[in-house]
C-alpha cells in the first residue's frame, strides 16, 4: 500500500481557519444558518469547524447530524446489511441557509442523498457544501461543494484515509492511499 500525506496537523488548522472565515464571511453571525454534519465521519470534521466558528463569533451554532443510508438511491437493492447511525437535527430547517459538511466529495451521491433528507426537516432558503477533500474527476453525480480545503486529482484505486483526533488518532493526518 502506497500513501501520500495530504494534510499533517499544522496544515490541516491552517484549512479549517480559512474554510472558517469564508463561512463566517458569508453567513455572518449565524443568526439564520445551521451546519449539518455527514455521518459517520463527516461530525468529526464538522465538529471541528463548528469550534473554530464560535470561537471568532462568540456564539453557539445551531447544529446537526444526519445520517444518509435510507435516502440512498441504492438503498432496497443493498444486499449486505446496512449500518446506519444516528440523525439529529433537533429543529426546523424551514427558511435556514444549511451547510452540509463532509470529510471526502466523492461521487456526489451521498450529499444528494443527504440533500433528500434535509428536505424532511424542512425547506431551506439555501443549501451549501463544505468538503474538507474534494476527489475531482469522479463524479457520478453533478454535485459540486461551496466550499473545499483541498482538490486532488485521483483514480479509483486509490482512497482518501482521513484520520482527525475528534476520531481518536493521536494526530491529525490526511493520506491519498493507493492499494
Amino acid at each position: 500500500m502506497l500513501k501520500r500525506l495530504l494534510f499533517d496537523s499544522k496544515n490541516l488548522n491552517v484549512t479549517v481557519k480559512r474554510l472558517c472565515n469564508q463561512l463566517v464571511e458569508n453567513h455572518n453571525h449565524f443568526e439564520n444558518s445551521v451546519i449539518i454534519g455527514l455521518q459517520p465521519r463527516g461530525i468529526f470534521f464538522a465538529q471541528r469547524i463548528i469550534n473554530e466558528i464560535e470561537k471568532q463569533i462568540s456564539k453557539k451554532i445551531q447544529r446537526g447530524y444526519l445520517d444518509t443510508t435510507f435516502y440512498r438511491d441504492d438503498y432496497r437493492n443493498n444486499k449486505k446489511e446496512l449500518d446506519a447511525k444516528e440523525t439529529k437535527i433537533p429543529f426546523s430547517l424551514d427558511k435556514k441557509n444549511v451547510i452540509i459538511v463532509d470529510d471526502v466529495l466523492f461521487t456526489g451521491r451521498s450529499v444528494r442523498s443527504a440533500m433528500e433528507g434535509i428536505i424532511n426537516f424542512g425547506r431551506p432558503n439555501k443549501i451549501e457544501l463544505l468538503v474538507l477533500i474534494d476527489r475531482k474527476f469522479s463524479r457520478e453525480i453533478p454535485i459540486e461543494a461551496t466550499y473545499i480545503g483541498k482538490s486532488v486529482n485521483t483514480v479509483e484505486s486509490q482512497n482518501i484515509l482521513v484520520n482527525l483526533k475528534e476520531q481518536g488518532h493521536k494526530n491529525d493526518k490526511i493520506w491519498i492511499v493507493k492499494n
